[in-house]
């Protein structure tokens, strides 16, 4: 991706990569702000402390969280904004949590599809380069605390039989692997239909490795109908392959046909219906996944993917506003309180916006809802929000809420639609953040 202009690759990430903001949106005159000291003062009470950000530390203060999740199918592990070390720790010791008490035995990425492959590749048979696997990984992601996941589960999964599984949920930089899967799969079951998939692959299959540069020239193209159509043509054909009930190879390859539609349907569309799309087909792929396995499934992506929020809005002026159902509303939809939601949220400090480059981060605005947080005299806690809670506590999670927006389209940014109830049923706050560490050595 370093060929790219820094304009381009922020144009691409926004559009298809969208994280959660690390800017400081206005806060109201003073005379406007909130009573917020009976949300602290039940935060207080209810909260229970955190000890450690170690990773590899005892679980025993994770106990507390462990009766919140309960006997959810899928949590969903959503942090406020991409680059800090502490939110990546308390999400890598909250994996620990569902992986080692509670039988967790998936985690569904927000990354590519393909990518997942290769990283599920790594952390069931120890083979690959990890520092190289890290490179393909969405570039939010290209962090020391995210490899130091990777490498746990690894070490994990070593020598048992019961391994967890990596999978990634999004399909818009799908690259060569998913084409010659459904080519090997042809080949392997059906010969006599090659002649046509091989027309199909001929228009559609990139001619580079580089999927970046791909995706530019393909938004480039003006008519984009005809790639959507071979696209369409070869999904019906993989996925009318004769096959008996329960054929997983069968199943897996029109999961990767799937990924190649959703690729060329995406950016045929406008972009404000782009970010529609791809959460309603990260969710499905989740959903895929599930059945697939049939493996209980942590859901590791930012919170406005994670969220329960049909009516998701994220403000960055002078763009357009984002507007979308997020992920985790389908998942509620589907799976209703075996969904778990969990919010990762912090009050100030400072973020790594990628590239060497970080921002200052002050408390929350007087109306973004991590402010009464701020009050909690301890370093890192968890908080149930269906906890039993005075009227006025109930009346701050009813209300519409709002929070951080986009890093990097200034200090109006900000996201919001629906309440903090219903997005979240569970915080993991931490008082003070520092800049994830980008990747520079060698794993």
């Amino acid at each position: 991706m370093n060929h790219l202009g820094r304009n381009v690759q922020a144009a691409l990430l926004l559009a298809a990569a969208t994280g959660i903001g690390t800017v400081f949106a206005g806060a109201p005159a003073a005379s406007a702000e909130p009573r917020t000291e009976p949300v602290t003062a039940w935060a207080g009470h209810n909260a229970a402390a955190l000890r450690t950000l170690d990773p590899a530390a005892p679980l025993d203060d994770q106990a507390p969280l462990l009766r919140s999740i309960g006997g959810a199918t899928v949590v969903g592990l959503g942090e406020s904004v991409h680059g800090t070390r502490e939110e990546t720790r308390l999400k890598h010791r909250t994996l620990r949590l569902l992986v080692e008490r509670l039988g967790f035995r998936s985690v569904a990425w927000e990354e590519d599809w393909t990518t997942g492959v290769q990283i599920d590749r790594y952390i069931r048979t120890g083979e690959g380069d990890l520092d190289a696997l890290m490179q393909r990984m969405l570039p939010q992601y290209q962090t020391r605390e995210v490899a130091d996941v990777l490498r746990w589960l690894r070490d994990f999964n070593a020598g048992r039989a019961d391994k967890v599984r990596f999978v990634g949920v999004e399909y818009f930089l799908t690259g060569l692997p998913a084409y010659d899967a459904v080519r090997a799969h042809v080949t392997a079951t059906a010969p006599d239909r090659l002649p046509e998939l091989r027309r199909h692959l001929r228009f559609l299959r990139p001619r580079t490795s580089d999927v970046w540069e791909y995706v530019m020239k393909y938004r480039e193209v003006e008519d984009k109908r005809p790639y959507v159509r071979h696209a369409r043509a070869m999904y019906d054909l993989v996925e009318g392959l004769p096959h008996r009930p329960g054929d997983r190879a069968h199943a897996l390859a029109v999961h990767n046909a799937r990924q190649i539609l959703s690729f060329y349907e995406h950016y045929n569309l406008p972009e404000p219906d782009q970010h529609a799309y791809r959460d309603a087909h990260a969710a499905r792929n989740l959903k895929w996944w599930r059945g697939f396995s049939g493996d209980k499934i942590a859901y590791w992506a930012a919170s406005p993917h994670t969220a329960d929020a049909p009516r998701m809005r994220i403000v960055g002026p002078p763009e357009p506003d984002m507007r979308f159902a997020a992920a985790g509303s389908y998942l509620r939809r589907w799976y209703g309180p075996r969904y778990r939601s969990i919010g990762f949220t912090f009050d100030h400090g400072t973020v790594s916006l990628g590239g060497g480059r970080t921002a200052p981060m002050p408390r929350p605005a007087p109306n973004w809802f991590e402010r009464p947080f701020g009050g909690v005299r301890t370093a890192q806690f968890t908080i149930d929000l269906r906890t039993p809670a005075p009227p006025p506590v109930r009346r701050w999670l009813d209300a519409p809420v709002q929070t951080r927006g986009l890093p990097h389209t200034g200090p109006g940014s900000y996201m919001d639609g629906g309440t903090l109830r219903q997005w979240f049923d569970v915080i993991v706050h931490r008082q003070e953040v520092t800049p994830a560490t980008p990747i520079t050595t060698s794993s």
